[in-house]
């Protein structure tokens, strides 16, 4: 759900998103259609076992809408701290499964993920900063 998050998030900063958060947006785009690729083709072969979710949870659709419907003026301040907050979590998600996941496969590709998502939050960081 996190990179459905990131990829619907980052469509949105393409349009209403400023130079940077435009720059970003396509990043995350790029990268978390990569890792949901990944982890697709990790299940389909039967390496992982998961349900893939077809849509957000309510509480990600809830975020997802107030960026949608928020003014040119607020929308820097929602898109830049959610992208702090969203790769925050997801960095210590996969810490913690890199480190003592049960499945060797996914386990792996945690710890070969999380150099990416580090990267993300620095420039997330970044740009929240510049912000403000």
């Amino acid at each position: 759900m996190g990179d459905m998050l990131e990829i619907q998030a980052g469509k949105i900063a393409e349009t209403k998103g400023n130079a940077d958060e435009k720059k970003f947006a396509g990043q995350m785009i790029t990268d978390h259609s990569k890792t949901s690729s990944k982890l697709k083709q990790m299940v389909s072969r039967g390496t992982v076992k998961a349900d893939i979710p077809a849509s957000l949870d309510s509480a990600l659709q809830k975020k997802l809408d107030e960026l949608k419907d928020a003014k040119a003026d607020d929308f820097a301040g929602q898109y830049d701290s959610m992208q702090v907050s969203a790769h925050k979590d997801a960095v210590s998600l996969f810490q913690r499964y890199a480190k003592s996941g049960d499945n060797p496969k996914l386990k792996d590709w945690a710890g070969k993920t999380l150099p990416t998502l580090q990267h993300h939050i620095d420039r997330a960081e970044a740009m929240n900063k510049n912000r403000n």
